[in-house]
């Protein structure tokens, strides 16, 4: 699968059914894409990529690291709001 935010939920819930659920980083499928992006064209990179023996795959990320990231991408994308809301609640 080619690694994406639904995709860390997809390779836990398949890895808790008893398979092995692999991921490849979007930056190594995109040099197999020949043509316009589509699933169809996706699906093919997918299988391109993941038959190479030197692919490097990535490890799916827990809920807890998939929270922590969403708060680390708020804070450093959007710190004046989070200032601005943090001074709200407390008055």
């Amino acid at each position: 699968m080619e690694a994406c935010a639904g995709s860390h939920f997809m390779a836990r819930r398949i890895s808790s059914l008893g398979h092995e659920a692999r991921l490849i980083s979007p930056q190594f499928v995109r040099s197999f894409v020949k043509t316009n992006k589509n699933d169809y064209v996706d699906a093919g990179a997918i299988c391109e990529a993941a038959s190479r023996p030197s692919m490097r795959f990535v490890q799916p990320k827990t809920e807890n690291q998939q929270a922590m990231h969403c708060i680390r991408e708020c804070l450093t994308t959007f710190p004046a709001n989070f200032i601005t809301n943090g001074a709200e609640h407390r008055s």
